[in-house]
């Protein structure tokens, strides 16, 4: 026996090796299987129908949202492939910040048949290249679909917002929140830099209270604190000069924790007659510039204001706003067109900032600080957010940070696209004839990655309670006679020219949702091995 199995043994050269590849395919399905599963998740929250989910964090928050990128970045994904998804939807939100749900949908229908064709057999790599020439060929047949528009045409700008607010819980005042967007937009909007807009711009602030319908815009500031009322200080300035001010009107401490120990009552006297001086030489010094109204800064080294010098400023008829965050300077003194003050010896009336009203204004059970007609204003604007409790109120600013954006995105790139699943169909529909003419094992990829995109209309007419089937039957059958714009109205359960109906999106939102789709299935699909270092 032993001498039969010797000249085998001799017989096997290199060339004959048996290489195992089994593992790289279980790592490469392992990991398509659990990207799936994420974009399964959300993929309920798709559409104006969509369901919304009930976040309970580890710290007993709840949260209720139905925006895609709220929903991953809570969940506590542990497996690595899984995580991408994740950072899929965080890259769409600031790149485009509309269309997160859509982005993840799409990435899983792509990785659903990237499944098929690796078990037919077809290499990763032309799988990948081939997913790549056909997202090229996508955003060339989209923006052949698009229908340019102008900043000054504003009609067109509120539709695209009030779509992206239509998907969201707080929908049903998407007639007032779409306009509120677009303004507060256009208002910010830079003549020297018209294609930029800086969100960081547009302060949202909330206040507990009221309902959504009270929601306003601000031409102004917006402080969600009281006015300090110590010693009957005033509550409402007219022809207000404003400082904001980084020092303390305290007294000095010293550098190093120490205690000094006093044990006579004139020094004991003196110290506090020390102390009213110093504090009364500040607020003379600011008196005299005509300032009558401080914003303070929170300060973390000693009190930043005291009893004492709170009781001087109100004798001075100084309105005093306090614990003004650090943040928020950089946004205040862009609006009031003033300058920071970090020293008393810079206190200067150049730089003040000017007012016509500053009040005090009671909203619900709290009150805010209402800043307005400032002189020379900033490109900033503020939208005081309301709403009857937490959860609704935070919803609230989610939905209108994606109007934001959506009007953001037509600021930056000016075209308007379908919505309602239209341009996903037609983009399946002309990947599919131009799968046609493609050679070998292209052709077949391309077709697959058509296939993949109708996904969005099945999953909006599934979440609608429609029968998915017939109605992407239908849909194809329209598209294919010519009818670009046709889309899946949710409202009538039928399908119409959704361009009619205002349901419109930005062209980016469309063109980035494909590109990063494909850009991470790609990512996925390279993977062949994960190696975890202790």
């Amino acid at each position: 026996m032993a001498a039969i199995a010797a000249p085998q043994q001799h017989r096997s050269s290199k060339t004959e090796s048996y290489v195992d590849n089994k593992r790289k395919e279980d790592i490469r399905h392992a990991n398509i299987i659990a990207a799936r599963a994420v974009a399964s998740a959300v993929r309920t929250s798709l559409g104006p129908k969509g369901m919304d989910k009930m976040i309970s964090t580890s710290s007993d928050e709840v949260i209720i949202t139905n925006d895609g990128a709220t929903i991953l970045n809570k969940m506590q994904v542990l497996q690595p492939a899984a995580k991408m998804l994740v950072e899929l939807s965080k890259s769409q939100d600031s790149a485009a910040g509309d269309g997160t749900t859509t982005v993840v949908v799409i990435a899983g229908a792509l990785l659903e048949q990237c499944l098929i064709l690796l078990s037919h057999g077809i290499h990763p790599t032309v799988i990948s290249d081939s997913l790549h020439k056909a997202s090229l060929k996508a955003l060339d047949v989209l923006s052949a679909m698009a229908v340019p528009v102008e900043l000054s045409d504003k009609d067109s700008l509120v539709k695209s917002a009030s779509t992206s607010l239509n998907s969201k819980v707080v929908s049903q005042y998407s007639t007032l929140l779409a306009p509120l967007a677009v303004d507060s937009v256009l208002s910010v909007v830079d003549p020297a830099t018209p294609d930029m807009v800086d969100l960081r711009d547009i302060k949202i602030v909330k206040k507990l209270g009221g309902t959504v319908d009270d929601t306003e815009l601000v031409r102004g500031l917006v402080f969600d604190k009281k006015v300090s009322h110590a010693a009957g200080g005033p509550t409402r300035m007219e022809n207000a000069k404003i400082a904001v001010i980084q020092f303390q009107i305290s007294p000095p401490k010293t550098d190093i924790e120490q205690s000094i120990v006093v044990s006579d009552y004139s020094q004991m006297d003196r110290i506090l007659k020390e102390e009213r001086s110093y504090i009364l030489g500040m607020i003379k010094k600011i008196k005299a510039t005509g300032c009558n109204v401080l914003l303070i800064q929170k300060s973390i080294l000693r009190d930043a204001v005291t009893d004492l010098s709170l009781h001087y400023l109100a004798k001075a008829k100084i309105l005093v706003i306090k614990d003004v965050e650090r943040d928020d300077i950089e946004f205040i003194t862009k609006t009031l067109n003033c300058l920071p003050i970090a020293n008393i010896e810079h206190f200067r009336a150049e730089k003040l900032g000017y007012a016509d009203l500053v009040e005090e204004v009671s909203l619900g059970d709290g009150k805010i600080v209402k800043i307005t007609g400032i002189k020379d204003m900033g490109k900033t604007t503020t939208v005081l957010v309301r709403g009857s409790n937490q959860l609704v109120l935070d919803e609230a600013e989610r939905s209108l940070h994606d109007a934001l954006c959506v009007v953001r995105c037509l600021v930056a790139k000016r075209f308007l696209i379908a919505g309602g699943g239209a341009p996903e169909i037609e983009l399946s529909r002309q990947l599919g004839a131009w799968a046609k003419v493609l050679h070998g094992m292209e052709g077949y990829c391309v077709r697959a990655f058509a296939e993949a995109l109708e996904v969005i209309p099945y999953t909006l007419a599934e979440n609608a309670g429609l029968n998915p089937i017939a109605i992407v039957t239908e849909l194809r059958n329209r598209h294919a006679q010519g009818e670009i714009n046709a889309g899946i109205n949710v409202r009538k359960g039928q399908i119409t020219n959704i361009l009619e109906e205002n349901v419109v999106q930005p062209l980016l939102v469309s063109t980035s949702a494909i590109t990063l789709a494909t850009e991470c299935v790609r990512m996925i699909l390279k993977i062949d091995d994960i190696v975890t270092v202790r």
